[in-house]
């Protein structure tokens, strides 16, 4: 890799579905050595079907595996010995799982004072720290279901929004702790949560409701700040999405459709104004923009530098001019064998793009090779292997 900041941080991840293996894919793609410790079967990730189909595929790239059993003393032994050489250790299992197993932070601190240990749970510490979580829990509770639904309607956000913000979190905090490290040379414990994210994400929305006397609406009720910022329906049966959030862009906008008679109307002059003419003027708008095509709006919203964007599913992104030519994509290899343009770590360094070292791994490719590094001779691997302890 051109650009890999993290280069030489060793990293044992203890992960499934999203918020965790997310932490770790942004520390692999940054170039720590990432080893996903997975069960001799495999992380039942892998195995997910529905929305979970391409979890693993798509946040496991960069990273080895080690297929062990760590329901066995030999398991346990082998991750302790592991732990003395590595920097992070990122987790995100059940509350006391990693206690239970005998892999706590109190243990391993003991073999590896420098080990930075990062706990990604459903809460951090209070009243829900011992309750189970994901996505849509916190959601539904953190109120980001309600503001993202129509009223009596709650609905989920359509990505693990707060997986992966979540997981964002916990590699902040990775690195966060990594600085102080190379101060004081002592690791120490990091937790990230789902709840705690998504009333950060809600916070906005937190503060808008103390300064009114009402129920403050979702966001397909809101009250936009902007006259013009909507789906329109197009002459093809299509839909474009338009923001006007300036009086410049409002010129450009009925000058570009050929409107001078509402550029020459004083009600609409100002956005404010415009705002006050809704009743009248969004359905005559509406009205108006039915009749172009999606392509000729397109056109000429972009020809005039007026914000708009087409409603694009997830299939459309493959063939994005921005994302292909903008080198955004790479290609992965995915559990039927095919290559799938995935998206890249969102960001430049040092003026380059982040690449793919390794596809998503296959299970324990890494073992032999780390086991031989701790000290195991091939005849002691070749037992564990037997003995369906290691694969």
């Amino acid at each position: 890799m051109p650009s890999a900041p993290l280069k030489g941080i060793k990293v044992l991840e203890f992960t499934h579905a999203v918020m965790g293996p997310c932490a770790g894919l942004m520390l692999a793609d940054n170039g720590a050595d990432v080893t996903l410790v997975e069960p001799v079967d495999g992380s039942s990730t892998r195995r997910l079907k529905g929305f979970g189909t391409g979890y693993f595929w798509f946040y496991n790239r960069n990273k080895k595996s080690l297929a062990v059993d760590l329901k066995s003393k030999e398991g346990i032994e082998i991750i302790k010995k592991l732990v003395k050489e590595t920097d992070v250790l990122v987790e995100n299992f059940g509350p006391g799982t990693m206690d239970r197993l005998g892999l706590g932070y109190e243990v391993l601190k003991e073999h590896n004072n420098k080990l930075i240990y990062c706990s990604l749970k459903g809460f951090l510490s209070g009243p829900y720290q011992n309750r189970h979580a994901m996505d849509e829990v916190v959601q539904m509770m953190g109120g980001l279901a309600y503001m993202t639904g129509r009223s009596g309607d709650p609905l989920r956000a359509g990505t693990s929004v707060v997986d992966i913000t979540g997981g964002m979190f916990g590699y902040i905090g990775i690195l966060q702790a990594l600085y102080e490290r190379s101060m004081t040379g002592e690791g120490g414990f990091v937790k990230a949560s789902l709840y705690e994210t998504c009333t950060f994400l809600v916070g906005q929305h937190m503060a808008y409701q103390s300064q009114v006397d009402y129920d403050i609406p979702p966001m397909p009720e809101r009250l936009s700040a902007w006259a013009i910022y909507k789906i329109f329906e197009t002459k093809d049966e299509d839909k474009v999405f338009i923001g006007i959030i300036s009086d410049r862009h409002w010129e450009r906008f009925c000058k570009a459709f050929g409107w001078e008679d509402w550029l020459e109307d004083e009600r609409l002059k100002d956005n404010n104004g415009r705002i006050d003419e809704r009743e009248w003027f969004v359905p005559a708008l509406d009205k108006r923009v039915a009749g172009w095509s999606k392509q000729e709006i397109i056109d000429k919203c972009g020809e005039f530098h007026i914000p708009f964007a087409p409603i694009a599913r997830p299939g459309d992104l493959y063939n994005d001019p921005q994302l292909n030519e903008g080198d955004s994509l790479m290609p992965i290899k995915m559990k039927n064998g095919n290559d799938v343009k995935l998206p890249k770590f969102p960001l430049e360094y040092k003026g380059e793009r982040i690449e793919k070292r390794y596809d998503p791994p296959e299970i324990g490719n890494a073992t032999d090779d780390l086991l031989s590094q701790i000290g195991l001779t091939e005849e002691q691997i070749k037992k564990l292997r037997e003995n369906n302890l290691i694969k």
